[in-house]
């Protein structure tokens, strides 16, 4: 199947459109959008053939794109059965969270030594645009701008061998984070602690953005494991 220039999805009311430039990175953005909203769930195969055809895309950029993920451990791919969405147990949810939370709080308190006049900006403005979408109830635009936020304070704590770590494990939790606010009194929780957060990391106040961020992803964890349930 000849690959085109450019292709559109339309998912959950977005549009996910693929060039042909950079098509092997936006076709992995693309599957990872798609289990982190929920669209391909834990535990579900992943039909080639049919999401081939969404995105419009041949099997083979698709099947590379698959085997980054499986890489990162968002699917599990089976020689005898193939691809599916990894469901994790709950020892392994426990763990990374556990393990998560302790990045985030390195993180932030590296980052009130190290951050920039211009990257706090950066992230004032993020926290604008968060608070809008929550305004309307926009769960996935919310998402996005709470883990650039997250992202952009692990940038700014200048650590390259955290940013590695932090990458490789966040990339495994994007579901399970995104999941954890689907409650609104717990949607509400989250937003009033990110209020503190933004308030320590402009008072440059380590410890302090430090337990934040670290009981911030605890409670995520408890969130998630309040309804989790390992498979037979």
């Amino acid at each position: 199947m000849q690959i085109p220039n450019e292709a559109t999805l339309e998912t959950s009311g977005r549009s996910l459109r693929i060039e042909r430039a950079a098509l092997h990175d936006q076709i992995v953005q693309r599957l990872h959008d798609l289990i982190t909203e929920g669209e391909l769930k834990p535990g579900e195969r992943i039909n080639e053939r049919e999401l081939a055809g969404r995105l419009d895309v041949s099997r083979t950029p698709l099947r590379e794109a698959l085997r980054v993920l499986a890489a990162e451990k968002l699917v599990t791919i089976s020689p005898n059965y193939g691809a599916f969405v990894t469901r994790m147990t709950r020892r392994e949810i426990q763990d990374a969270f556990e393990l998560m939370s302790k990045l985030e709080r390195f993180s932030g308190e590296l980052a009130c030594e190290r951050i920039t006049s211009e990257e706090l900006e950066t992230i004032r403005g993020v926290h604008e645009a968060m608070m809008a979408h929550w305004q309307q109830q926009n769960l996935p635009g919310y998402y996005h701008a709470n883990q650039q936020i997250h992202d952009l304070i692990n940038q700014a704590a200048r650590n390259d061998a955290l940013r590695q770590t932090y990458l490789s494990l966040n990339r495994r939790l994007h579901p399970l984070r995104l999941s954890s606010n689907r409650s609104d009194t717990k949607w509400r929780r989250a937003v009033a602690e990110h209020e503190q957060m933004l308030t320590a990391l402009e008072s440059r106040d380590g410890d302090t953005l430090g337990q934040l961020m670290e009981r911030h992803l605890l409670e995520k964890r408890d969130a998630v494991l309040a309804d989790w349930r390992d498979e037979a």
